[in-house]
């Protein structure tokens, strides 16, 4: 074991307190008043000025390790690096007079696929937070010889937009060549959950192994089945179920070995959560050091309120994979037998459920088509339709075909079956029509997991090209074609047409990378 000094690498602090468990660091955060406890031992926090991620204020260092490698552009910004060399040393004389948590942790479940992460906090509470995302070190896992990335994590350390040439006092700054990522000026705790998540999306493909925004979960016959899909389109809720063991709610890895997760904790959203819809996910709520936050609660009877959205939309309840009751024990399964690609469209055009080819499976992975959630990054107010790309450009720092190309290699390797799901609205467009019942969302998922869906008959869509089935056990039919239920079928006309148009516009970018095959796979206008 290294020495648990106060010299963390680079940084020396006034103090540093080395991997506490979770019951103390509870305690330290109670005590400092970062949080208060709720009905059942949660801990309730807020995060202020941040609810969410603070998308436009990552830049990634531009030197050796990542210029030929990034995929440069409006998500992955560059950033010099004496820009960056100023900010570090500005960031050592901040911590020299600083109390701070230190977490040895791992990303990712699979020994042979896990990377060495040290966390730095200001508060206790971040740290109780990311000791629960990640998996913590045993004893003795960490040795002088360990060479971890590193994640310093300052939400009291402002950078400047004259002197840093960054937009302001938040800002994630990523040094992949020195292995280190710089947090400063937020409190959302998701910001370090996410800068774990980039350094897989940068090591995994080296490897042969395809790092995933998706949850996963296995059946009762030990099938393995993954879901893509953004924040707000349901990986987490549709993951939890009762019937199936769940591996994991966000981030994992799909390889040679086969599925596996990368974290050690869930990182649900709340907002309304239903006891009766997630029941599993609800409990979570009032279990010892749930983190919740942004959650209203009352002071008198610390009893809270999930369906109040005074301090953010985007609340949520970051807990153990274990408070699961069906949760893996390892975190690992085979080989996906069914992937599910979520979509919250807020056009209410697509389908409840359709079948992809290996073509459009790759379009849509590409694509990576939904509606920005409101809260779930700052300034959205209201759904947004938006492409992101692999469903989760804002975390992949290489080109979009890199993990397209792994994705289609796993798929035909395993024969595994491709589903889109529309999780968002139906009827009309947001504003107009109404969202998709959970519960027929829920059945035509478990049908086409158990393979209910093999026998029955398919037509195809003569717009999006979606193979749509015209029956399901348990869903009305009118259900199945989106534009039965729309009362003006010329209004739906037009606004598959336009999705159409904007699924076309967008796949420009990776017309010149992407296969004959998948370019003629996507939507035709007509």
């Amino acid at each position: 074991m290294p020495e648990q000094s106060n010299q963390i690498g680079s940084f020396r602090v006034k103090k540093a307190n080395w991997n506490f468990p979770t019951a103390i660091l509870f305690e330290e955060a109670v005590r400092r008043g970062e949080g208060k406890v709720s009905v059942g031992g949660a801990l309730v926090v807020a995060t202020g000025n941040h609810t969410g991620r603070a998308a436009n204020d990552k830049f990634i260092v531009k030197n050796a390790a990542t210029e030929s490698r990034v995929w440069w552009g409006k998500v992955n910004k560059p950033f010099p690096q004496d820009k960056f060399d100023g900010v570090l040393a500005r960031v050592q004389k901040f911590l020299e007079d600083k109390e701070v948590f230190v977490l040895d942790a791992f990303v990712g479940t699979h020994p042979e696929h896990r990377i060495p992460i040290r966390v730095i906090t200001q508060y206790a509470w971040h740290n109780l937070f990311i000791r629960t995302m990640l998996l913590p070190a045993k004893p003795g896992e960490f040795t002088a010889k360990t060479d971890p990335y590193l994640i310093v994590d300052l939400p009291g350390f402002h950078t400047s937009k004259e002197e840093d040439g960054v937009n302001g006092p938040t800002s994630i700054l990523v040094d992949f060549q020195k292995k280190l990522t710089l947090i400063s000026g937020t409190e959302y705790g998701g910001e370090m959950k996410k800068s774990a998540f980039s350094i897989m999306n940068f090591v995994l493909p080296q490897q042969g192994t395809m790092p995933m925004h998706a949850s996963a979960n296995i059946g009762p016959s030990g099938d393995t089945a993954v879901f893509f899909g953004l924040s707000g389109t349901g990986k987490t809720t549709l993951s939890a179920d009762a019937r199936r063991t769940l591996i994991g709610d966000d981030e994992h890895g799909w390889g040679s070995g086969g599925v596996f997760n990368f974290e050690g904790g869930c990182y649900a959203k709340c907002i309304k959560l239903s006891p009766t819809a997630e029941p599993e996910i609800y409990a979570t709520t009032h279990m010892f050091a749930t983190v919740l936050e942004n959650v209203v609660m009352n002071p008198q009877t610390r009893e809270i309120d999930l369906d109040d959205p005074t301090l953010a939309e985007n609340t949520r309840a970051c807990y153990p994979l274990s408070y699961i009751a069906n949760a893996s024990k390892n975190g690992m399964g085979g080989q996906a037998q069914n992937v599910i690609m979520l979509t919250y469209d807020a056009f209410g055009v697509l389908p409840p459920i359709s079948r992809l080819t290996p073509a459009q499976a790759a379009y849509h992975f590409l694509s990576g088509y939904t509606a920005k959630v409101a809260g779930t990054e700052i300034g959205v107010k209201e759904p947004q339709a938006t492409f992101s790309a692999c469903f989760g450009a804002a975390f992949m720092p290489l080109h979009p075909t890199v993990y397209g190309n792994l994705l289609a290699k796993n798929i035909a390797a395993n024969k595994t079956k491709v589903w889109l799901m529309n999780t968002g609205f139906t009827g009309g467009p947001y504003g107009v029509g109404k969202r998709m019942s959970i519960q027929h969302t829920r059945t035509l998922l478990n049908a086409a997991l158990d393979g209910k869906l093999d026998g029955v008959k398919f037509v195809k869509d003569p717009i999006f090209g979606l193979e749509v089935p015209t029956d399901a056990p348990g869903v009305p039919a009118q259900v199945l074609n989106p534009r039965e239920t729309w009362p003006d079928k010329a209004a739906y006309d037009e606004k598959a047409r336009h999705l159409a148009r904007l699924f076309g516009d967008n796949f420009q970018q990776f017309a010149d990378q992407a296969s004959p095959e998948v370019v003629a796979s996507g939507p035709k206008v007509g």
